[in-house]
């Protein structure tokens, strides 16, 4: 729990207080004179008597009981000082804008955790170190600007970041962003973002807390936190946008394994916000325009209208929403569309984009919206453009449309993107509360993203009931590596996932034998792979199509003599499509589940899904309409469809599993041959870890 004397203090010192207003010290003095704060403050520097008007204490060791600090001063003098603030002035509440801690050297790590296990000893909260402070409702503890207007229902901004969270604070103010808090936690030496998300769900509140939350992260220190509370804060209405940086390289891994090779630490980043229902964003511009979408009302459908007085961004828009799933539905034909047409002037188009000129007017805009809101049931949401050519002021027309946006249920976004031309307007309906979105484009691509981002999936799931006795007894006795194939398939069986009926045999006359049994002919075909390779398709270790028993023998000779085989898997040929299934453990995340289209295909199109354990058959089911090669399983060109019932149900299994084994590290199920009657697995590499 964070500390109140650090979110509603009574008391604030600022350790290195000056009168400079260029330096840390004396910005974070006069950004918290000019905040609400109504407290006392104090000032300490050996150097001043008085800074900013404020009386200045030569030392720490003067000071009277205060509730929080703010230190601006050497890394080296930062212990001494938080010592005895804590221990002597009854201080709960820290931030240390301060540098040169554990982020430049081992020194500056111990002196770190001094002042952590200092805090951690009175009950106190830190942000920092190494950052640009804190500020909320109550006051501003930070040296940086701009302060943004505060407002209770603003969004709360967590990020690692401090000179990220400037420029995202300046785009974000620019266009009517507000704010309700802003964490900047540096170091995160005591509290991280799941710390301050953990305290925002635990004292959530539906009528006074914030309903939108911005996250800027460039690393996630405890995934399953920042899952458990990003679900329990959005399942409680709250929505969450968040930019991830830093996954395009640093997550990558030694690729032994197909499965291996698609897990980066970018896809399971992807796999954790699905999870969670986090709207996942990638710049500055889309995260606060994802935000701006969130302080709107809530888009309950997909169909969009298009009011517009300019051709061009409408069709741009059109295209963007188009191409993101959402509809822009015409409405040509709509009964209530020629007594709108009669009051727009001659030229204008009601089709979608309801287009009404460069002329058009206010008057005209109530008419456009009040039948989007009265009339076309068709329609869900809608977006208005709105410049200006330089020629008239557009106040009237942004007066009308704050006017409309207070009482149309339907939700209405607004694009001004004259912002020289009409400046002073924006600015005035900026004034009112509203957010602009300036950019058309970056509005839809926030829209799309939005309403396809799923809700959260479900904390406790209900998953196949698989044998975990018999799972566990044979995980106990293998060792580290990879199982061979009689204990893999042991896993499998007892897991209920599909495999085929196979045979490893090391002598040609067990090959004979064999194919003999199960009637060997073209009506009966056989598959023989190398046992031994990782990737047997590389070396020319697997035949298909084995029809009779010379092709056995020449076959059994050939695969044997590739170099690390020790064996041949023999099974008859089944068919269908190849799709895929796997599973990694990540020390931070867990385990990730892997599925899509499988088989050679897999390395050059990685059409996958991935979704963090557990995952239910519902959920995989669900993903899977998402694969590119999705209408490739519902059957193309007289080709059977998969039967996806079954295939969702081996994802839940493989999922089951893996949840049952923690120990296994890698997993392919690489290819599964899918067709109406069965997705059964043709080949499979488990690798366990204890």
């Amino acid at each position: 729990m964070i500390n109140p004397k650090l979110l509603n203090p009574q008391s604030i010192v600022i350790c290195g207080a000056s009168s400079d207003i260029h330096k840390p010290g004396g910005k974070s003095l006069k950004n918290l004179l000019e905040s609400p704060f109504k407290g006392q403050i104090y000032a300490v520097n050996p150097k001043e008597t008085e800074v900013q008007g404020v009386k200045c204490y030569a030392k720490v060791d003067d000071l009277p009981q205060v509730d929080c600090a703010i230190l601006c001063i050497a890394a080296k003098f930062c212990a001494q000082t938080v010592d005895v603030l804590a221990k002597e002035k009854g201080c709960k509440g820290f931030i240390i804008i301060s540098a040169g801690f554990s982020e430049e050297s081992h020194e500056g790590a111990e002196i770190e955790k001094h002042i952590v296990d200092t805090i951690n000893s009175v009950g106190g909260s830190l942000i920092g170190p190494n950052c640009t402070g804190f500020l909320n409702v109550n006051y501003a503890g930070c040296f940086d600007t701009p302060i943004p207007k505060l407002d209770p229902k603003g969004v709360d901004f967590i990020t690692g970041s401090g000179a990220t969270a400037v420029f995202i604070k300046e785009y974000g103010m620019s266009n009517g962003l507000k704010f309700n808090s802003v964490w900047a936690v540096g170091n995160s030496a005591q509290l991280g973002i799941e710390d301050v998300l953990e305290h925002l769900d635990e004292t959530f509140d539906p009528e006074k807390s914030s309903h939108v939350i911005m996250l800027y992260m460039e690393k996630i220190g405890d995934p399953q936190r920042l899952l458990k509370h990003s679900r329990s804060l959005i399942n409680k209405g709250c929505h969450i946008a968040a930019i991830k940086s830093g996954g395009s390289a640093a997550g990558s891994r030694a690729a032994s394994s197909h499965t291996g090779a698609l897990a980066t630490n970018d896809a399971a980043v992807d796999a954790l916000f699905q999870k969670a229902g986090i709207v996942r964003c990638h710049n500055r511009q889309e995260l606060t325009t994802v935000c701006g979408v969130f302080m709107h009302p809530e888009i309950k459908g997909k169909r969009c209208a298009v009011i517009t007085h300019a051709g061009g961004p409408a069709v741009m828009l059109t295209d963007v929403l188009s191409n993101g799933g959402m509809e822009v539905p015409s409405l040509k034909d709509h009964p209530a569309s020629p007594a709108l047409l009669a009051k727009l002037f001659g030229g204008s188009s009601v089709g979608n984009p309801i287009d009404f000129l460069a002329t058009g007017t206010a008057e005209q805009l109530g008419y456009i919206i009040d039948t989007v809101e009265n009339e076309y049931d068709e329609i869900d949401f809608s977006v208005v453009i709105f410049g200006s050519p330089g020629l008239f002021s557009n106040k009237e027309v942004y007066d009308l449309l704050d006017e409309k946006m207070k009482t149309c249920k339907k939700p209405i976004f607004p694009v001004l993107p004259s912002i020289i031309n009409v400046k002073d307007e924006i600015n005035d309906f900026i004034a009112k509360g509203r957010i602009n979105f300036p950019e058309e484009c970056v509005l839809g691509n926030a829209i799309c993203k939005v309403y396809n981002t799923p809700k959260p999936q479900p904390e406790h799931v209900e998953l196949p009931q698989i044998d975990v006795a018999r799972i566990r007894a044979t995980v106990d006795r293998c060792k580290d590596g990879y199982m061979e194939i009689a204990d893999y398939n042991e896993l499998l069986d007892a897991a209920g996932i599909s495999r085929k009926k196979s045979v490893e045999v090391n002598k040609k006359e067990d090959a004979l034998a064999f194919a003999k049994e199960v009637g060997c002919s073209k009506d009966v075909p056989l598959v023989m792979k190398v046992v031994g390779p990782l990737h047997k398709s590389d070396v020319g270790g697997v035949t298909l199509g084995v029809k009779d028993l010379d092709t056995v023998s020449k076959e059994f000779d050939r695969l044997m003599a590739i170099k690390d085989t020790y064996a041949v898997e023999m099974y008859p040929m089944l068919d269908g499509t190849d799709v895929y299934i796997g599973a990694i453990k990540d020390a931070k995340f867990g385990h990730q589940i892997f599925f899509g289209l499988g088989g050679i295909f897999i390395e050059v199109l990685k059409d996958v899904q991935s979704a963090l354990a557990p995952i239910t058959a519902a959920e995989a089911k669900e993903m899977l309409t998402k694969l590119r090669g999705y209408k490739i399983l519902q059957g193309v060109r007289g080709q059977e469809p998969v039967n996806l019932d079954l295939y969702a149900d081996q994802v839940a299994r493989v999922s089951a599993l893996v949840q049952a084994a923690p120990e296994i590290a890698e997993m392919d199920l690489n290819p599964l041959l899918g067709n109406p009657s069965y997705v059964t697995a043709v080949d499979a590499r488990i690798r366990l870890e204890k």
